[in-house]
């Protein structure tokens, strides 16, 4: 890998390109392009091949990348090969979805405890974990060495949470309240910013007519 320091942006797309190879190798196909990525994920293969030689040289000139290969060496990037214990606070509906959701299975990261600061939910079992109380958040942190919390409390309640978080000992945050955390430099927070996500998707609705629209007004002009 080379010393430089890696941007989050190539950070981001290597499950992007994951994903992809691990369908790739449930149809069986051995080898890929930088094109043939590029062409189906949407991206420059100048860029997807700028990415992957930031780690090392994973392809063949002329024949491209070995499936089954790339996808070990992306899952050891992205360090999935190893056991990486997970935490989420918040047992309301987008927690249980979140508990419940298949791909934490995988990849070695699995969420083995869910906290609750509201009484009422603790005891509760959801995908055959007990909720417990924010009082054993530490003491479980440090029992099943769990290096990253999930927050899906309201807004109001999340900074509190983090802060919890991070004095029991969690290396980094994945955030879905609807906003921004503060932290020490050397804990990692990633926002899931539906609100975002929506609002800048509603500004391409309709830019297909508007466009051709504006291209007929320019003929006719």
């Amino acid at each position: 890998m080379k010393s430089e320091k890696i941007s989050e942006a190539v950070v981001r797309r290597l499950p992007v390109y994951l994903r992809y190879l691990n369908e790739l190798q449930k149809r069986e196909v051995s080898t890929v392009s930088s094109q043939e990525l590029g062409q189906k994920l949407d991206l420059n293969p100048a860029q997807i091949r700028k990415d992957l030689a930031y780690f090392g040289d994973f392809g063949r000139k002329g024949i491209g990348y070995d499936v089954s290969y790339l996808i070990e060496k992306i899952r050891q990037i992205l360090k999935l090969d190893q056991k990486i214990n997970v935490a989420l606070v918040g047992a309301g509906n987008l927690g249980h979805a979140l508990s419940n959701y298949n791909a934490f299975l995988k990849d070695n990261m699995k969420i083995v405890a869910i906290f609750d600061s509201y009484s009422p939910k603790v005891g509760m079992k959801i995908n055959n974990l007990t909720v417990q109380p924010m009082e054993e958040l530490e003491k479980t942190v440090h029992e099943y060495g769990i290096r990253i919390g999930i927050i899906t409390v309201p807004d109001f309640e999340a900074q509190n949470v983090a802060n919890q978080l991070i004095a029991a000992g969690i290396e980094a945050i994945l955030n879905f309240a609807p906003t921004i955390l503060k932290a020490p430099p050397h804990i990692r927070i990633h926002t899931a910013d539906f609100t975002t996500d929506l609002q800048s998707l509603a500004y391409y609705l309709d830019n297909g007519k508007e466009e051709a629209s504006h291209d007929d007004n320019e003929v006719d002009g």
